[in-house]
């Protein structure tokens, strides 16, 4: 063999080696940024469950608070509060008398 093949030949196997030790390092950034990838997409899932019942929870309270103003409305209503005192307290106007009902 002369000196041109053998420098050659050394060359060769150095490049082979370099290429394998890049190859390595892509192989291992590639699988760390699958990692990576992989547990931010689980976050995000469990981000997106606590978000979804957080905002049903808060369209829940907007119907109650809806409904307390409806019966705030109501109350500030004579009439209605005449209703609530017969049907439910069991009050009778002046003059009027109570049946009772079995």
């Amino acid at each position: 063999m002369s000196k041109a093949a053998a420098k050659k030949s050394v060359s060769g196997s150095a490049a082979k080696r370099r290429y394998r030790i890049w190859m390595m390092f892509i192989v291992l950034f590639m699988g760390w940024a699958g990692y990576t990838l992989f547990g931010q997409m689980q976050q995000q899932k469990v981000t997106f469950e606590k978000l979804t019942t957080i905002e049903s929870g808060i369209e829940e309270t907007r119907s109650q608070t809806e409904a307390l103003k409806r019966e705030v409305e109501r109350l500030n209503d004579p009439e209605y509060i005449s209703q609530l005192a017969t049907k439910e307290q069991g009050m009778v106007k002046e003059g009027e008398q109570q049946i009772f009902s079995e």
